[in-house]
């Protein structure tokens, strides 16, 4: 099991560590689930998301390779700026969600879900095959990340830097010293709140002086370590897919409501003939958002989707908004079903409870 370099400091705040994508990360922290979340929502918190995988890309053929395995077009990329994309299969599925970052002409980071690393880096090893100018390296054991989420993320941010991060827009980055420290300062994050993740090398002295300084300059605004429990609940209020849950390898962008970051125009890439007919024909499924409409259910994942008493659909992700209050959950349903305020039943303890398709995110 592998530690980030921040462990001992999760460790003496008393947090509660749990095995995550191949690490002992910290799942919550004694105020609990609903106050972490309530605090990335109203102030500034701190998450430590050193798991997930950095591969750079770099030559001339650099920007071909990544059209040909992203869904996205990075063509419109241009160096200080980020998108959101995904690798796409041959059949349409996806093999993972992830960022590309454009840090220099021939010269991109890609940024991968950390239960991902090793297979995404077969998969883009493989997908090289054929391109003579590329350079493919994987740095993810040497970058440590932080996500800084909430409204009050860049005034405490800002005590530590040069850089205006108020300039920086969502999906942009800036590459510069915090708190002394070199940094990739990218104002992107997943939990729909105003933030930066801070990329950077270092041992665990130096992310604990990273830390220290940190928590100094937000303690006035109530600065907190955050966990994966409200990681989760917070990217799920927002509709944010989770990939394992609510994507997958048998998952198509269309019906995955990703069709917004498949950009089909830009020509020819893994999987676009399989995307573009399911696009044109209209998918057979689609992923909605759903709230409980009886307090008696917390939806999980795994539990099945069901209308006029058949099962049509399993429970992708699933839990209790703190925004709502209320059971809130993603799931794919029949397209027929899938406007919002179509009545749908989650099946759990033998019974079914009635839920309705809502437009996301649900708050």
């Amino acid at each position: 099991m592998k530690t980030t370099n921040f462990h001992a400091i999760h460790v003496a705040a008393g947090a509660k560590m749990v095995s995550f994508a191949g690490f002992e990360m910290p799942i919550q922290y004694p105020t609990g689930i609903l106050e972490e979340h309530r605090i990335v929502r109203t102030g500034v918190g701190v998450f430590d998301v050193s798991h997930m995988g950095e591969f750079f890309v770099k030559g001339a053929d650099a920007l071909a390779f990544i059209q040909k395995i992203t869904v996205n077009d990075a063509s419109k990329l241009s160096p200080g700026k980020a998108q959101y994309s995904a690798l796409p299969r041959p059949d349409g599925g996806l093999v993972d969600d992830l960022l590309v970052y454009m840090r220099g002409e021939n010269d991109y980071m890609l940024v991968v879900n950390g239960a991902n690393i090793d297979k995404d880096w077969a998969w883009v090893s493989e997908n090289a095959v054929g391109f003579t100018n590329l350079e493919l390296t994987d740095h993810s054991d040497e970058i440590n990340l932080l996500a800084v989420q909430g409204p009050k993320s860049i005034e405490v941010l800002q005590t530590l830097t040069d850089a205006n991060l108020g300039e920086v827009a969502y999906y942009s980055f800036v590459e510069g010293q915090l708190a002394g420290v070199d940094m990739i300062l990218s104002r992107t994050g997943y939990t729909g709140e105003i933030g930066f993740e801070l990329y950077f090398r270092g041992d665990a002295s130096v992310c604990a002086h990273v830390i220290e300084m940190l928590f100094a300059a937000g303690k006035s605004d109530g600065i907190a370590w955050i966990g994966l429990g409200a990681r989760d609940t917070l990217r799920l209020e927002k509709g944010y897919c989770l990939y394992g849950n609510d994507i997958t390898d048998e998952t198509n962008p269309i019906e995955a409501g990703l069709g917004w970051i498949t950009k089909l125009a830009k020509g020819p890439f893994n999987g676009s003939d399989v995307i573009a007919r399911v696009k044109e024909e209209g998918p057979t499924r689609k992923l909605v958002g759903f709230v409980m409409r009886t307090e008696k259910l917390i939806p999980r994942h795994g539990y099945a989707i069901v209308a006029n008493g058949e099962t049509i659909g399993q429970v992708t992700s699933g839990n209790t908004s703190p925004g709502l209050g209320t059971g809130i959950g993603l799931g794919y349903v029949p397209t027929s079903l899938s406007t919002p305020g179509s009545m749908i039943e989650i099946a759990a303890r033998g019974t079914t409870f009635p839920a309705e398709v809502v437009k996301i995110p649900f708050c």
